[in-house]
């Protein structure tokens, strides 16, 4: 829209009032608050686990009209209408709702989707990822935000905060520690395994423990690497597709001979709260390092 300059409107007839309401209306709203605020809460479109988590733990489901399907909990989340998986979107999916804002963890995608829902004329908040302590509580700060609850999610995020305090605190005094290989997938009976820059290494750390494979960032094949990197325990998701059983995991030739294959070692987490870096995650990083070093985790 053109821009109406105050010397235009000096020209018209208009007492100064009217004058200034017609130029506030045609001024371009900033691109930080159509970013950060919904001007209508009353149908968001939730999209990623963790963000759907945050609502819920904030008390605000009430203002959620559907989700994607790494929304899993809590279990209430469930009845709402599924827009599909959040790294597979499609915008008519997602817009079939008749959203009012659309909430979104980054990483959502394909970025073909996002960007055809970023120019809709439905509100699209992005809402970063990181997986650290200070990452999460960015979260619950920005979904506040997000849904005009400030005062809340300062809360909420004050008590997360506090839990993570004391998980990371609970492993603080182990000397010897395990190393771990995540294994993502075995499809085709290869490997893939989580490097550096991934939630999987972010929350062994957190743990207690050292991330197996080293030299690469992100997921990757790496048969040899895991020969090499001998890991103590591998570590894997529940419900987070097809099953991987035992027999399967340890006759893989590349797991077979390391310190895992020879005892037979591996701990299932379910996927979304191992990895969610969310409100739980406090909890995820005790329960995994409680199956790491049992006893030796103080309370």
């Amino acid at each position: 829209m053109t821009m109406i300059s105050f010397a235009r409107l000096s020209r018209l007839t208009l007492t100064p009032v009217t004058a200034l309401s017609l130029l506030l209306a045609v001024l371009p709203v900033r691109a930080e608050d159509a970013a950060t605020v919904f001007a209508d809460t009353s149908k968001i479109v939730a999209i990623g686990g963790s963000i759907t988590e945050i609502v819920y733990a904030l008390g605000e489901e009430d203002h959620l009209v559907a989700r994607d399907s790494t929304s899993r909990y809590p279990e209430a989340a469930l009845k709402l209408p599924d827009v599909g998986y959040m790294r597979q979107l499609s915008p008519e999916g997602v817009l079939s709702v008749n959203p009012s804002g659309i909430l979104a963890l980054h990483g959502s995608g394909p970025k073909e989707a996002v960007d055809v829902l970023r120019k809709s004329s439905v509100p699209f908040i992005e809402v970063p990822e990181h997986y650290t302590h200070d990452g999460i509580l960015e979260k619950i700060r920005l979904v506040g935000k997000a849904l005009g609850v400030d005062a809340k999610a300062d809360r909420l995020a004050a008590e997360v905060g506090a839990g993570l305090k004391a998980a990371e605190k609970q492993t603080a005094s182990i000397k010897e520690r395990k190393r771990i290989l995540f294994v993502q997938s075995t499809q085709g009976g290869k490997i893939l395994a989580a490097g550096s820059d991934t939630a999987a290494d972010a929350i062994v750390r957190l743990a207690g423990g050292v991330n197996a494979v080293e030299g690469f960032s992100g997921y990757k094949l790496s048969d040899e690497a895991i020969v090499t990197a001998k890991p103590d325990v591998i570590l894997m998701m529940d419900n987070a597709g097809p099953a991987v059983s035992d027999d399967e995991l340890f006759s893989n030739p590349s797991i077979a001979s390391t310190p895992a294959g020879l005892a037979r070692k591996v701990i299932r987490m379910d996927g979304g709260y191992l990895l969610g870096f969310g409100p739980r995650t406090a909890e995820a990083i005790h329960d995994l390092a409680v199956s790491l070093y049992g006893g030796q985790v103080t309370d």
